[in-house]
């Protein structure tokens, strides 16, 4: 919780001068603290969360703040759209259905021809965009902590982030839990060139 506040304040700073605060990180449960502070400066603000794991548990290892409970904590405070999900436990599942959250599985965007434009619909306005790196399939990204199979590929993950910058008013973004190998640099290679592609749609 400390270091949420840390981060809120941080942020804060940056939105003040109407910059754009890019985060990285880390562990996920520092988007929270930068989610609060951009809405703050922007109160109709919404968050497109790209993952693997759903991350809507109320608690995890007793912590209402954790990684498995960051996505939860910001669905408290606005608007969130998840993209990419395949695990979840079964309390997210029971959870899920019951609250506002627009959540799409990795299984929809690989098998449904215009799931980039039905996912963009749910989306307006502010945003926010959270990237947690094992969204993407172990093949191209085996640096993270948790990977799970069936993941988004490259040009997927691309093309969302393009045309939700080119719809949207992207107001901050974070990319988290990129967790290096020795002898494998590939992995952060690409998280340095998703960084800048991104940065390059929002700036176009």
């Amino acid at each position: 919780k400390n270091m949420i506040s840390a981060v809120r304040k941080k942020i804060s700073r940056i939105v003040a001068t109407d910059k754009i605060p890019v985060m990285l990180g880390g562990e996920h449960s520092i988007t929270l603290g930068a989610v609060q502070a951009v809405k703050e400066k922007y109160p109709k603000l919404s968050v497109l969360q790209l993952d693997a794991h759903a991350d809507l548990r109320d608690s995890y290892q007793g912590s209402p703040y954790s990684h498995a409970s960051v996505a939860r904590r910001i669905s408290e405070i606005c608007p969130l759209v998840q993209v990419g999900i395949r695990s979840m436990s079964p309390e997210e599942g029971d959870f899920l259905p019951k609250s506002k959250v627009k959540s799409y599985s990795a299984d929809f965007v690989l098998e449904t021809k215009n799931w980039c434009e039905k996912v963009s619909k749910d989306l307006q306005g502010d945003v926010f965009v959270t990237i947690d790196l094992d969204v993407f399939d172990p093949s191209i990204m085996a640096s993270t902590g948790t990977p799970e199979p069936g993941g988004l590929y490259w040009r997927y993950v691309l093309r969302l982030l393009k045309v939700v910058s080119q719809k949207c008013k992207i107001r901050g973004f974070d990319v988290v839990e990129l967790a290096p190998v020795s002898g494998n640099i590939a992995p952060d290679f690409m998280t340095a060139k998703l960084i800048y592609r991104f940065m390059g749609y929002i700036t176009k």
